[in-house]
């Protein structure tokens, strides 16, 4: 085949990619994408509404419930489920909320084709037991689920673990000792869902009843005081509807939350009569086309774009998380929360973008990268990783360290360091920039503690459906892999075993998927793409990814998206504008790399 690819077909396949990305821009210059809608969010959305209507003779969401129902009746799965989205398989969670919300509703005998069918699915899985079993010690998502079921009359009360919502009393610098049995994030849900279950099964000990019941004043400030301004916690329709609902059900339809909350549901629903997991990743999404690029965005956005991510950078303390300033969220809402995936990646969008127009906001970008890297190195673990949103709660998955993001860190704190070395000698905080190189060495040593013997890594953020275990080591080993290249470590074993598994992972096909044999996307073929490219490939396998590459842009199959896990692939989302992003960075790569022009000339 040569040691080059069709010049030509690549430079084509690049510039139809690149121009489609152009085009998704928004007005204001930057990407906003479009999530997928979400019969678990629609699900919950449902019966939050429903809640809140009851004492209202007037019902006044009434046609968005039925619009609702609908959607969810049309969209059952063949084998009586639901999946998270309409390209999903049917999950016992998503399942039992979706026949949940006809049973809270009363709508079973309009629809009794559908509950019956939705029953066997459940008596099949496993009900409630599945449910327990599919998060384990963690309570964030099985007891709101079961939540929701209870208040639907289908599951008593006391089969729902009580939530300890006591203790949301204590100051944040406690949660690491008590160990929640929920995630950092989901404080809103320990509040409202332990004072619901409370409220509907007492505890047989007097003291703890006792403390429950003056604990329930004094949490319900505290979650209206972290309470965003759109009203949406995380900006996630299941999160919100869940406390919603929770408070509606013990009579509390005024208080400011659920009046904040449900009109938070109202705004979100699409047309159809559905509801997205969250509102949107537009500062997620736009950081992924920037890097994809490597800066290289068209000149009349590249003054928006660098305004929007500079003033999408927390500056005080977070009220939700307690963070410090100097972290980005997903979004541009108030509902985001700064978390160690989308920092890293603005900070690399960031240089990359003051590299297009040397001069151009130096000091304003350099004084936004110091203050990101300063709340990178504090939320470093203990053992040399980093976790999504807080340091040290360390009992649950979004506390614990993960491959990816901390594969993605080291690449922001390198490219940080090497500014100072280029640029910024002269004001170079020696102290800070040791604190880096510790830094990035500690987060390397956990790299290859949690490496698997084969070679991959197993992110936490992104996940493969049609995997037995859900988990997407393609995705995983793509991200980490990325982190050794750009340090100039690929010729250590474990880049050489990792590099090694993603050449033997490709189908015959030539695409790949999460894992091998297994259904390939648009998503991961490109990842590896880029991976083998990035790691100096020039070999038979990558020649067959990027012919897969180039078909899928000739036959506009690189804007199929599929659906991805995150939530330890225990939820399920897809984007848009992931395929569309991932094949131009690995058309970008490899025009760069064959030495291709990217000009439209």
């Amino acid at each position: 085949m040569g040691d080059s690819f069709d010049a030509e077909r690549l430079q084509s396949a690049y510039l139809k990619a690149r121009a489609q990305l152009f085009e998704e821009r928004i007005p204001s210059g930057w990407w906003e994408g479009e999530l997928s809608t979400s019969a678990l969010s629609t699900a919950t959305a449902i019966v939050a509404l429903e809640l809140m209507q009851r004492p209202d003779a007037n019902k006044p969401h009434q046609s968005l419930i039925t619009k609702g129902l609908r959607w969810l009746a049309e969209h059952q799965n063949e084998d009586g489920g639901w999946g998270d989205t309409i390209k999903s398989l049917s999950n016992i969670s998503t399942t039992m909320l979706a026949r949940a919300a006809f049973e809270a509703t009363g709508t079973v005998e309009e629809y009794q084709t559908v509950a019956n069918h939705a029953d066997r699915y459940i008596d099949q899985v496993g009900g409630v037991e599945a449910v327990i079993r599919r998060y384990g010690k963690d309570k964030t998502f099985s007891v709101p689920i079961l939540t929701q079921c209870a208040i639907a009359g289908q599951v008593d009360w006391r089969q729902i673990p009580a939530l300890p919502f006591e203790l949301a009393r204590l100051p944040h610098r406690f949660y690491t000792t008590i160990q929640l049995p929920v995630v950092s994030y989901a404080l809103p849900a320990l509040i409202t869902i332990g004072q619901v279950r409370h409220h509907f099964a007492k505890p047989r000990n007097p003291i703890t009843r006792f403390i429950r019941d003056i604990s329930r004043e004094s949490t319900l400030k505290k979650l209206l005081a972290k309470q965003p301004e759109s009203g949406g916690f995380l900006e996630a329709t299941p999160l919100t509807s869940f406390v919603t609902m929770s408070l509606a059900a013990m009579g509390l339809h005024e208080h400011p939350v659920a009046q904040n909350g449900i009109q938070f549901i109202i705004d979100s629903v699409r047309e159809d009569g559905s509801w997205p997991i969250d509102t949107n990743l537009a500062t997620w999404v736009t950081t992924l086309s920037v890097n994809a690029l490597e800066g290289e965005v068209p000149e009349e956005s590249r003054e928006a774009i660098l305004e929007f991510l500079l003033n999408q950078q927390y500056r005080t303390v977070h009220p939700y998380t307690n963070a410090e300033p100097g972290g980005w969220a997903w979004t541009n809402l108030s509902g985001g929360v700064p978390d160690a995936d989308d920092t890293p990646g603005t900070i690399l969008s960031l240089l990359y973008l003051m590299t297009q127009q040397p001069g151009y906001r130096e000091i304003e970008i350099r004084e936004a990268v110091d203050l990101g890297v300063n709340w990178l190195l504090d939320l470093q673990n203990r053992d040399g990783g980093w976790p999504t949103f807080c340091r040290g709660w360390g009992a649950l998955q979004f506390d614990r360290s993960s491959p990816d993001l901390t594969a993605h860190t080291i690449r922001a704190l390198d490219r940080y360091q090497q500014e100072y070395v280029d640029r910024w000698r002269e004001v170079a905080d020696v102290k800070r920039l040791a604190k880096v190189k510790k830094a990035i060495e500690s987060g390397f040593d956990f790299l290859r503690r949690v490496q698997r013997q084969e070679g991959s890594w197993v992110p936490l953020w992104f996940g493969n459906q049609f995997a037995d275990d859900e988990e997407n080591p393609l995705y995983g080993t793509a991200r980490v892999l990325a982190a050794w290249f750009d340090l100039n470590r690929g010729d250590t074993p474990e880049a050489g075993r990792a590099l090694n598994w993603t050449l033997n992972s490709q189908n015959e096909s030539g695409g790949w998927s999460g894992q091998p044999g297994l259904p390939e996307s648009v998503e991961e073929t490109a990842l590896a793409v880029e991976t083998l490219l990035t790691g100096g490939k020039n070999d038979p396998q990558l020649h067959r990814g990027l012919d897969w590459l180039c078909t899928a842009v000739e036959t506009d199959r690189f804007t199929d998206p599929s659906p991805i896990g995150f939530y330890f692939a225990k939820l399920w989302y897809f984007e848009r504008l992931y395929p569309l992003i991932f094949t131009v960075s690995a058309l970008h790569r490899a025009c760069r790399r064959f030495e291709i022009s990217t000009s439209n000339q």
